[in-house]
């Protein structure tokens, strides 16, 4: 049968069900417990009665019996149905002495529950209309839980009650990605994988907020409507605000305004939340994620290895409950102590690229013996920053690359040891940049400097440069101490998960249908 035969043959059982008085899709459940209460308790659970609610994903009837398999969030359970001799269609002969269609709790003679049981009562459905009911429906079942002769838990239950009725079937088997991407509430039914997934997501951030609080930062959601965007070399979204009659970009970091909180007298803050990225879409990017960015006064770029190299190792710990993992066929084990790299001499020894005299025909000549496709008259720090890439993709790690050229880090301090690097760091893990740090340049001067080369290089068609900030400098005149900011990206769940973005978050954007 096609999808409208499926669906017309739902839509008839439908009529049929208000016909009988049934409403299909009422207001209220009374679940009194989920079906892992039941299943993993059994022995206290064993001929109490219950009411469990799900959605169903398997029917066999015969004649006066049938097996209903439901579903919820926790767990499955069977629903084991016998045509009842009971007037009042309650529960199984042998305990006939529960004699209610509603839970205990709801038993009452006041004539608010009346009405109540009187409604629960009328909207079973008994085992002579079972064929009106189908794999998909949700149903509650109210009975007594106890084991079948075949030893399966069940709840024995002479009804059920409907709670909702489906008109398309789900599929046993949904493998195509545009279709799982496209509808993924299917996927999440069929493959549950990518139910589980997602609470590991979750787990994930928790577990972030969890060390963060517990050192002493304090979490603040700054805005994601901006007029001057920045923080990162990225092409912004842009939209319109009607009240102001203005245009206003997507914030594409959390940085800048963060920072504003370290010149208003905060010490310790980061946020967690949305940021949008008008670039393509592969697997280690989306123009829309989750990303967090912390910032601590009166540190530095060594305080700052030290503490999110232990964060993101009790981050995977809590979500994966390990520190081993195989990634894209390399093998990484984040229990040691990383070591670190100067971000020239790797440049250097890989490719004798000189970061701080590049030669552009050298770089692009790189690229190209590379496979590297791409337009190449990028600044020559991009060109730097793409020959860069062709070292990361291959490491293995867990390492610290260090000491970025300023050309590449806009808004990072000077080393003091040499004022062509900065004091920035990245964590290298499985041929990916797992974070972004450094020592934040507090030198207004400075800054503005380096902003006004950013703009040069945006007005001369560079839309990824970042753009003049002077509020921002403007705060770093009234003053914002020393300190050390950290980002990262859901990426690196990606990434330690092992699947691509949008195998990752729930509703990944794709092209209309």
């Amino acid at each position: 049968m096609i999808l409208d035969d499926y669906r017309n043959e739902r839509l008839r059982k439908l009529d049929e069900l208000r016909k009988k008085g049934i409403e299909p899709y009422p207001s209220k459940s009374l679940r009194s417990c989920r079906i892992s209460d039941v299943v993993d308790n059994f022995d206290e659970k064993k001929g109490q009665e219950v009411t469990v609610a799900g959605r169903i994903v398997a029917i066999r009837s015969f004649g006066k019996l049938a097996f209903i398999k439901l579903r919820d969030y926790s767990g499955e359970v069977q629903i084991f149905m016998k045509q009842s001799t009971n007037p009042d269609h309650s529960v199984p002969l042998e305990h006939a002495s529960l004699r209610s269609s509603v839970p205990r709790g709801f038993q009452g003679r006041s004539p608010e529950l009346m009405v109540l049981e009187e409604g629960v009562a009328q909207n079973r459905i008994g085992i002579q209309d079972i064929k009106l009911l189908d794999v998909g429906d949700f149903i509650e079942a109210s009975g007594v839980v106890d084991k079948t002769q075949t030893g399966e838990i069940s709840v024995f239950a002479d009804s059920v009650r409907l709670l909702t009725k489906t008109l398309r079937p789900l599929p046993e088997v949904f493998t195509n990605k545009e279709e799982r991407y496209r509808r993924r509430y299917v996927d999440m039914n069929v493959n549950p994988e990518v139910r589980e997934r997602l609470v590991r997501r979750s787990k994930f951030w928790q577990a972030t907020r969890d060390f963060m609080n517990s050192h002493g930062f304090i979490e603040i959601n700054i805005p994601v409507l901006e007029h001057t965007t920045g923080g990162a070399d990225a092409n912004p979204f842009v939209t319109h605000m009607d009240a102001l009659d203005e245009d206003c970009y997507l914030r594409i970091s959390h940085e800048l305004p963060l920072k504003r909180l370290l010149g208003g007298g905060f010490e310790k803050v980061y946020d967690i939340g949305p940021r949008f990225r008008n670039e393509g879409v592969d697997d280690e990017h989306l123009p829309e994620h989750i990303a967090f960015e912390a910032y601590s006064a009166y540190e530095n770029y060594e305080d700052g290895m030290k503490f999110y190299e232990e964060m993101i190792k009790y981050v995977a710990k809590e979500t994966w409950g390990t520190l081993q993992f195989n990634v894209g066929g390399f093998e990484i084990d984040l229990d040691c102590e990383w070591p670190r790299y100067k971000y020239a001499d790797l440049l250097r020894e890989k490719f004798g690229v000189d970061v701080f005299n590049p030669d552009r025909e050298q770089l692009i000549s790189i690229l190209k013996e590379n496979g590297v496709e791409s337009n190449f008259d990028m600044t020559t720090p991009h060109l730097i920053d793409h020959v860069w890439k062709l070292i990361r993709k291959t490491s293995a790690g867990p390492y610290w690359v260090v000491e970025e050229p300023l050309s590449l880090s806009p808004l990072a301090k000077k080393s003091s040891d040499n004022p062509l690097v900065t004091e920035r760091f990245h964590p290298i893990i499985a041929g990916t940049e797992m974070g972004n740090g450094f020592s934040e340049l507090n030198d207004p001067l400075d800054q503005l400097g380096r902003f006004e080369e950013q703009q040069a290089a945006r007005d001369a068609g560079d839309a990824e440069a970042q753009m003049l900030d002077m509020d921002f400098v403007e705060m770093l005149e009234y003053g914002m101490p020393p300190a050390c900011g950290w980002g990262n990206s859901e990426r690196n769940f990606w990434l330690l998960e092992g699947v691509s973005g949008r195998e990752a978050v729930p509703f990944p954007i794709i092209r209309r249908d």
